[in-house]
């Protein structure tokens, strides 16, 4: 059975859960990280030197990096319907999970920290306006995106819906004003209505 190492309040956590309910992966979870510890005991920091969660055991194989844990799993588990054989299709999907991880997180990430992390005396709103700035041009550039197909790399849903949904999610459940965007909220809420969404895109941010 997998093991995914990590707390549900992190996003890269719920990536992982994603992942392995929409492939149908009996798994154990253990919470890790914050204030669960952990992850600077030894034995922990032997499998994960980063200190860092998610951490995938699968067997005798470890794995950190939540992109990287769904990849993988997608590979072994779903290849040519959430892991593409086609390798423009599945470079794709590639792209967009990179572009969740270098582009869209860290644009919201300062309105989530500010907004859920830190007590209302010290926030900083022009951390906020300008997450808010950065974020909403790349909501609109999504909509587009999901305006041309059903899901972000074509017609059915694929490895790289797993982390922008989530990403979403986190965005979506800021205390902030939220214009409607059409196709993206069609996009979200088919994959909120999954069965395998449960735990990861109806969880309350902490």
């Amino acid at each position: 059975m997998l093991r995914i190492w990590g707390r549900l309040s992190s996003i890269n956590v719920r990536k992982v859960v994603f992942a392995a309910q929409l492939l149908g992966l009996p798994f154990e979870r253990v919470d890790a990280g914050a204030a669960h510890g952990i992850v600077r005991t030894p034995a922990y920091l032997a499998r994960n030197p980063n200190a860092l969660v998610p951490l995938l055991e699968d067997g005798d194989f470890t794995l950190w990096e939540s992109n990287v844990i769904v990849r993988y799993l997608c590979a072994r588990h779903a290849p040519g319907t959430l892991y593409p054989l086609d390798l423009r299709q599945r470079f794709d999907a590639e792209r967009w999970m990179d572009w969740q991880q270098t582009t869209l997180n860290p644009a919201g990430r300062d309105a989530f920290l500010q907004l859920v992390r830190t007590p209302p005396g010290q926030r900083s709103p022009a951390a906020i306006d300008a997450s808010i700035a950065a974020t909403e041009p790349l909501l609109a550039l999504l909509d587009a995106q999901v305006a041309k197909q059903p899901f972000l790399a074509g017609d059915h849903l694929t490895m790289a819906d797993i982390p922008v949904a989530c990403e979403l999610h986190r965005w979506r459940g800021l205390p902030l004003p939220q214009p409607p965007l059409t196709h993206l909220d069609r996009w979200h809420e088919t994959l909120r209505a999954l069965p395998a969404a449960r735990g990861a895109l109806d969880v309350p941010l902490t």
